[in-house]
C-alpha cells in the first residue's frame, strides 16, 4: 500500500521554474457556484456550523439526498438507505470496512481510480486486479473477465461509471449482467458514480437498479460540484450495511465535515445550472485534448488514459514522466491504476483552466511525437 503514487517525482515537480500543470490531480479548476463556497456560510444562519452533528449525516441532507437518488438515480430511497461520509474515499472505506474481512477478496475492475486498492488493503482484504475497461466489448465478455478472477474468497466487485481513468461509461446492459452475476454469487457490488453528472456519450445507469439488496452506491460532492476540498459524500445501500457502515464511519472520521454537509444540501436545491455549464466545458475541453493525443474523445468523466510505450526509453515510465515535469505538465502514472498498465499515463483535463490544459496537452503531443 503506497504512501502516494507520485513520490518519486515529487521531488522534482517542486523545482520546475514556474511549476508545472497539474494534470496528475483529479480536480476542478472552477469554483464552486456563488452560494455554496465556504465565504458565504454564516453561523448565523446555520446555529452549530462549528459543533459536532450527527455522525449518519444531517437530517435536512439525507432527506435531500433521498429525494435526489430516487428521482435523479431511478432507486428506491428511504433515510435508512444513505450515508453520508467524508467525501466518497470516506464511503468507500466504511463500506469495505463493513463487508470485508481479512483474506477476503475484492474484484477491481481495471484500470482504477488509484486509491482504491489501497483502501481494500487497508481493510486487510485482498485487491485483485480484473483486466476490463480496456479489454471487453460486450456484456458477456465483461462477466466473464470477473468471473474469471474470483475465488470462494471474493466479498465483492468493484466498478465505475463513468471510469476512472479511462473515461468508459458502461452500458445498462452490462451493469445488469453484472448485477445478475454478482447475486448468484452472493458478493456485494461496489458501484463508484462521482462522475454520474458528467456523461458526454451515453448514459449512467445505477447498478442498483437492477440488484437494490446487493449493491453499495457511492457519491460525490466533490465531482459533481466542484466541491473537493469540503469532504462531503454519500454512501447508498440496504439499510442493514448502513448501520454496519455506519460503526465504521464513527470510528475512523466521526462524521462528515458540517460546512461540507450545509454546502451539499445547497448544491442538491440549486446547483443544476453549475454542473450543466461545467459539464460542457468538460466535454468540450476533453474532446479536444484527445484530438491532440490521437486518441477517442472520453464518453464521461475527466480523464484521459493515455498509452506512451512508444516513448519510452531504457529509464521507463518514470522517466518519461520526469521529462514532462521538466516540460512544465505533470501526469499520473498508469501503475497506480493497475499493474498491467506500465506504459500507461493518466491526466486530468480539468484540473487547471482549458487553455493551459490544452497547451500542456500540446507538450505532451510533441513529446509523444519526438519532436
Amino acid at each position: 500500500m503506497p504512501g502516494a503514487v507520485f513520490s518519486p517525482i515529487a521531488d522534482r515537480m517542486s523545482d520546475v521554474p514556474g511549476g508545472v500543470c497539474p494534470l496528475h490531480i483529479g480536480d476542478t479548476w472552477l469554483e464552486p457556484f456563488a452560494g455554496a463556497r465556504m465565504e458565504d456560510l454564516r453561523s448565523a444562519d446555520h446555529p452549530g456550523l462549528h459543533r459536532y452533528g450527527a455522525t449518519r449525516g444531517r437530517a435536512d441532507l439525507i432527506d435531500a439526498i433521498v429525494e435526489k437518488v430516487r428521482t435523479k438515480n431511478a432507486l428506491p430511497c428511504e433515510r435508512g438507505n444513505v450515508l453520508v461520509a467524508a467525501g466518497a474515499t470516506g464511503a468507500l472505506g466504511a463500506a469495505l470496512g463493513a463487508i470485508t474481512s481479512p483474506g477476503d477478496e475484492v474484484l477491481i475492475a481495471a484500470p482504477y481510480w488509484p486509491l482504491i486498492r489501497g483502501i481494500v488493503a487497508s481493510c486487510r482484504a485482498t485487491p485483485v486486479d480484473v483486466p476490463f475497461y480496456d479489454r471487453v466489448t460486450n456484456a458477456e465478455e465483461a462477466v466473464a473477465a470477473v468471473a474469471a478472477r474470483a475465488t470462494p474468497r471474493t466479498v465483492a466487485l468493484y466498478v465505475s461509471s463513468p471510469s476512472n481513468p479511462t473515461g468508459r461509461v458502461l452500458p445498462a446492459d452490462w451493469l445488469e449482467a453484472l448485477a445478475a452475476w454478482a447475486v448468484e454469487r452472493g458478493v456485494w457490488l461496489i458501484s463508484d458514480e462521482v462522475y454520474e453528472d458528467y456523461v458526454y456519450a451515453g448514459e449512467h445507469v445505477s447498478p442498483a437498479r437492477f440488484a437494490p439488496d446487493h449493491t453499495l452506491s457511492v457519491y460525490s460532492f466533490s465531482k459533481a460540484y466542484g466541491m473537493a476540498g469540503n469532504r462531503t459524500g454519500y454512501l447508498v445501500a440496504p439499510a442493514e450495511a448502513v448501520v454496519q457502515s455506519q460503526k465504521i464511519s464513527t470510528h475512523t472520521f466521526y462524521h462528515a465535515p458540517t460546512s461540507g454537509q450545509v454546502a451539499g444540501l445547497r448544491a442538491l436545491r440549486d446547483g443544476d445550472a453549475w454542473i450543466e455549464r461545467a459539464r460542457a466545458g468538460y466535454a468540450e475541453v476533453g474532446a479536444a485534448a484527445a484530438a491532440k493525443l490521437g486518441i477517442a474523445a472520453p464518453e464521461g468523466g475527466t480523464f484521459l488514459f493515455v498509452d506512451v510505450s512508444r516513448r519510452l526509453d531504457e529509464r521507463g515510465l518514470w522517466g518519461f514522466l520526469e521529462d514532462c515535469v521538466d516540460d512544465g505538465v505533470a501526469l499520473a502514472p498508469g501503475p497506480s491504476c493497475g499493474a498491467d498498465y506500465n506504459s500507461w499515463v493518466r491526466l486530468c483535463f480539468t484540473a487547471a483552466p482549458p487553455d493551459e490544459v490544452l497547451a500542456a496537452v500540446d507538450r505532451i503531443a510533441e513529446r509523444l511525437r519526438g519532436d
